[in-house]
């Protein structure tokens, strides 16, 4: 049976980067929040200036409180920069540009942290704090890492794409520790409660496999409906580095790479109208979501779809 918009379905997505977001936001327009689950890339993560940064977590939990910046798709709405200036006055490396408001949020995360609460409960009490009503879960509660090896050596891949603006050659995309983390309990939950698992636009690379690369989150995909739309037009990422980083992990940079990269489990397969690379099976929509409009468009695609 296919389901509209006033059937009541829980929905978990997997998200990292700018993509899911802004699919997200035309999703609020169909679904409640407290049906939506998102399970988040955690990979980028790092202690910066005595904060935990948790740039994909945040960028989920600000557009749900709404207070995220939708030009940048990070930071908060308004924010100010006067703590990043006066470190920058004061000669400190500031790569990370962390607006004054973003920041008090990362200096209690990290203020959690280190009170012992695990990744999960802080994103829980931080997620509580801003009213937050979805449900939105770190991959893992363990350190797992994204890190680049370049021909200078290896560096975290913030560097790689905020300080050095993707401009470096990519040897080898690493994960640090080289062990496969466990999923987060909350995570796994989530995906068993769902009626659906959609696999938003995000970096296939570094959003989306550090998530599949948690423990028990394919054998779970493999049991559910799963979409996956793909962040290509053509050969060219709608934004980011993704072309570079799947060529690193030997995929086309291409849909058709990125299907590869999810054929294993998922069922319906969504890439852009303008997108010349033949996914068979696969159907074609506006995915150039800039407008909530445009998203909406694309979860109502799918629920007119997929047989949940």
């Amino acid at each position: 049976m296919s389901l509209s918009w006033e059937d009541t379905i829980t929905v978990t997505f997997l998200s990292g980067g700018t993509g899911t977001p802004k699919l997200l936001q035309g999703v609020r327009l169909v679904l409640n929040d407290k049906d939506i689950a998102v399970i988040v890339n955690t990979a980028e993560d790092l202690w910066y200036q005595g904060g935990h940064i948790s740039p994909d977590i945040d960028t989920v939990i600000y557009l749900f409180a709404g207070i995220l910046n939708t030009r940048t798709w990070w930071g908060i709405e308004g924010d100010t920069f006067v703590t990043h200036e006066q470190f920058r006055s004061m000669g400190v490396d500031t790569y990370l540009a962390v607006g004054d408001k973003d920041r008090a949020v990362e200096l209690l995360r990290g203020e959690l942290l280190k009170g012992g609460m695990t990744l999960s409960q802080a994103t829980r009490d931080l997620s509580s704090r801003l009213s937050v009503h979805a449900t939105v879960i770190p991959m893992t509660d363990q350190e797992y890492t994204t890190m680049i090896e370049t021909k200078d050596g290896i560096i975290h891949f913030q560097e790689y794409w905020v300080r050095y603006r993707g401009s470096v050659e990519i040897r080898k995309v690493l994960r640090v520790p080289e062990r496969r983390p466990d999923a987060a309990t909350g995570a796994l939950e989530a995906m068993e409660k769902s009626d659906l698992i959609i696999i938003g636009p995000s970096n296939p690379i570094t959003s989306i496999s550090p998530i599949l690369e948690c423990s028990g989150i394919i054998d779970l995909l493999k049991q559910k409906p799963v979409v996956a739309v793909s962040p290509f037009i053509g050969d060219k990422p709608v934004s980011g580095p993704a072309r570079d980083l799947m060529v690193s992990r030997g995929f086309e940079p291409t849909s058709a790479g990125v299907y590869a990269a999810y054929a294993d489990f998922v069922d319906l397969f969504i890439q852009d109208i303008r997108d010349p690379v033949d996914v068979p099976g696969a159907i074609k929509c506006d995915t150039l979501m800039t407008s909530p409009d445009i998203s909406k468009g694309i979860m109502d695609l799918i629920l007119d779809r997929m047989p949940v």
